[in-house]
């Protein structure tokens, strides 16, 4: 049996205001391969624009592995966002268990994206890790510039 090595994900969100334009971007090393990709949207969050550079970067490794263009692999997902890594690692199965409600019983904010980056988690087993940010880590400092890219962009 060979050994397929794992396929590392690196997110990032950005925003110029919060609420204001907001850019996210990912890096994916995997399959032999680094790609990126990113986005934006005129007035958001910088807590959804983090939770958007995971829904898509995790979207795109998932439609590569269903085409068998990549192969299945652990997924490791680094994040800078304690909101993502929280979330996914500690917050979702009481928000789940509680109606999507906090624990302060307030509606859990994004829900939309969540619930998408939950299925994809499940679909594809992927793991969060949290990484400083700004601190020098090639593959993060890479997002950022990504993602503030999308902020550019939605500024027009």
């Amino acid at each position: 049996m060979s050994l397929v090595a794992p396929i590392t994900i690196y997110t990032d969100g950005a925003c110029s205001g919060n609420p204001g334009p907001g850019g996210w971007g990912w890096v994916c090393l995997g399959g032999g391969e680094i790609r990126e990709g990113y986005g934006g949207a005129p007035a958001t969050t910088n807590n959804r624009m983090e939770l958007q550079a995971a829904v898509d970067a995790l979207e795109q490794v998932a439609a590569r592995i269903a085409s068998g263009e990549m192969r299945p692999a652990p997924i490791k997902v680094h994040t800078d966002s304690q909101y993502v890594k929280n979330g996914m690692s500690t917050w979702l199965t009481a928000w789940k268990r509680n109606g999507w409600r906090t624990a302060s019983k307030d509606p859990v904010k994004n829900r939309d994206l969540w619930e998408i980056l939950d299925g994809l988690t499940q679909k594809t087993g992927a793991a969060y890790v949290w990484v400083k940010g700004h601190a020098g880590e090639v593959w993060n400092e890479r997002c950022d510039v990504l993602a503030r890219q999308g902020v550019t962009e939605n500024q027009r």
